[in-house]
């Protein structure tokens, strides 16, 4: 029987960590690093960053920020926020990150996550899919302003992008 894996998920905003509540309503609750080195004591098996204030404000990846963080932790850590282009990839990767996540640049940049697959291989691209319930009825792909019906997502982005999308 497969063991459950537990993947915390950090939020940065403007180089803080924070908490939010149904994608809205973030407030600060420390610093990144101390969070990672706590996640070590626990032994998660992986941490996702997320800098959730890198694409709204039109940021790229604080690379030296990144690295810091990943040189605290004794677990794989993915990352997204702000990735537009192949080169910003690389230098994470080559920086110790093990995936990149894209989100809102599945829509921007529709090509990229392909891109990355076939650069340095399938297993670093992850495509991140933001899903919130409508009235406990139907649900919503939210990423940056684009919207979409979650299934008609995944189908896309197998035709499109040529990635195994693991539904769970």
């Amino acid at each position: 029987m497969a063991r459950t894996r537990v993947i915390p998920v950090l939020l940065i905003q403007n180089e803080g960590l924070v908490k939010g509540v149904q994608f809205k309503n973030h407030r600060y609750v420390g610093d990144p690093i101390n969070a990672v080195k706590i996640f070590n004591e626990k032994e998660v098996d992986e941490l996702c960053v997320l800098d959730i204030s890198a694409t709204v404000n039109n940021k790229k990846p604080d690379i030296k920020r990144i690295a810091d963080i990943v040189s605290e932790a004794f677990m794989p850590i993915s990352y997204g926020g702000g990735v537009t282009q192949i080169e910003e990839a690389r230098e994470l990767l080559y920086n110790g990150v093990e995936k990149i996540l894209l989100n809102t640049a599945l829509h921007t940049h529709p090509g990229l996550i392909t891109a990355i697959a076939n650069s340095v291989g399938n297993q670093s691209a992850v495509a991140s899919i933001d899903v919130k319930r409508i009235f406990g009825v139907s649900t919503k792909c939210i990423a940056g302003m684009a919207q979409r019906i979650p299934v008609k997502m995944y189908r896309s982005l197998q035709k499109n992008a040529r990635i195994e999308v693991q539904e769970k």
